[in-house]
């Protein structure tokens, strides 16, 4: 079989990596201009396809049997082949998003629920909510619900973020603010790149149960591949959802200058096959010039800014290391850097072992008093704490010994 995603722009997707552990059948990207999915879809060079953004609504015209789901949602992301040569239709995002909703963590069972976004994946959302006993409400730009008068929906217990605002490689941005909420009890962003989006971070900093999208689309694409093949793989949702959040997590190394970030993160890296980065050296081969040399012309203020531009660069990268400077946790710009797409580690060793050398804020400077301003951020940031006094070896094995629980 010949199976395979289509859209316009697909290098963000994690679909062919899914349905090769679902197994038995070939995936690809097929990568299509608007005026060319006609074409693409008659051609017969495909057996099954999924169909993503903007495409979701598009292929409608061009399928010759449509099951009962997708007419009650009114779109279509998964397409098979028939042997007469006509064209089956489902939408295997309700399955998604009702498999996700159930799992989700989301205490919210029944009442308003706000669906940002209007597009394919919007109407399959809002069919899975009514089916679960929501009211949910589409709030688009120029629709009746728009984002100028939120305030009318002020009772809202759970939003879902069905818009591709925030999703990479545009990091970092959100299609609302979940201030002004007060009856929230969840939020769910069906983007899964970044694993923790703006919006996301924003629940989590407000202590709201959320959920992104990964858990969506490996149960639409279990249910896909079932559509594929007539076998079920639905009893393997959990474990290849797991698997692929653990494959495209960074793994984030935070603490004080010379607590062996670059060693222990050179471990990992050799023990798991990641690449390595540290934010000083790319910040060094940036600039061209030593990090000595940094402070001493542009201030710790120049270097700073150096230093969010690098973290905002690596932190949209997916099943990396990263290694941080002591310092990064100081600025709360570069909070969001760490945490999008990452598991943060702060390792901690005792003062009197921390390297200074190379080191210009630290060579100098009173430990103790850096230790007990920048400690509350290191624990704020991270996700586990990691002693390394003992060798870095043993800190390594207590983070994989994490990473593998």
């Amino acid at each position: 079989m010949k199976c395979g995603l289509l859209g316009r722009k697909l290098s963000h997707s994690y679909s062919p990596e899914i349905h090769r552990m679902f197994g038995g059948y070939g995936y690809a990207h097929f990568e299509r201009e608007p005026e060319d999915v006609g074409a693409f879809l008659s051609d017969g060079a495909w057996d099954g396809i999924n169909v993503t953004i903007p495409y979701k609504k598009t292929v409608l015209p061009f399928v010759t049997e449509l099951s009962e789901t997708a007419k009650a949602a009114g779109s279509v992301n998964t397409l098979k082949r028939l042997p007469d040569g006509g064209i089956y239709g489902d939408n295997t995002d309700v399955f998604g998003f009702t498999y996700l909703l159930r799992h989700s963590g989301v205490p919210a069972r029944e009442g308003k629920a706000l669906v940002l976004g209007s597009g394919g994946a919007s109407v399959a959302v809002v069919h899975a909510l009514k089916s679960e006993g929501f009211l949910p409400v589409v709030i688009s730009r120029n629709g009746e619900n728009n984002y100028t008068n939120l305030d009318r929906h002020a009772d809202a217990v759970l939003i879902v973020n069905a818009t591709p605002v925030g999703m990479y490689p545009e990091n970092g941005k959100a299609p609302l603010s979940l201030k002004g909420f007060p009856k929230l009890e969840g939020v769910i962003d069906i983007i899964y790149n970044p694993a923790k989006t703006a919006l996301l971070l924003e629940a989590e900093a407000l202590g709201l149960p959320y959920a992104n999208g990964l858990l969506m689309l490996v149960a639409q694409a279990a249910k896909s591949s079932e559509i594929f093949t007539g076998t079920s793989v639905e009893d393997r949702i959990q474990n290849v959802t797991k698997r692929l959040a653990a494959q495209k997590q960074n793994i984030v190394l935070i603490g004080m200058p010379g607590s062996g970030k670059t060693t222990v993160g050179r471990l990992l890296s050799k023990a798991t096959g990641r690449e390595l980065f540290d934010s000083d050296e790319v910040i060094v081969e940036t600039a061209g010039v030593p990090i000595p040399e940094i402070f001493e012309k542009e201030g710790e203020t120049g270097f700073r800014k150096r230093e969010s531009e690098a973290l905002a660069a690596l932190g949209k990268l997916s099943g990396t290391i990263l290694s941080t400077g002591g310092g990064c946790v100081t600025v709360p710009e570069n909070l969001p850097y760490l945490r999008e797409n990452s598991t943060v580690f702060w390792i901690r060793r005792e003062l009197g072992s921390l390297a200074r050398e190379g080191r210009p804020l630290s060579r100098n400077a009173d430990l103790s008093s850096m230790y007990e301003r920048r400690a509350p951020l290191y624990q704020a940031a991270a996700d586990h704490v990691i002693d390394n006094n003992a060798s870095p070896e043993r800190a390594a094995e207590a983070i994989l010994n994490i990473l593998n629980a």
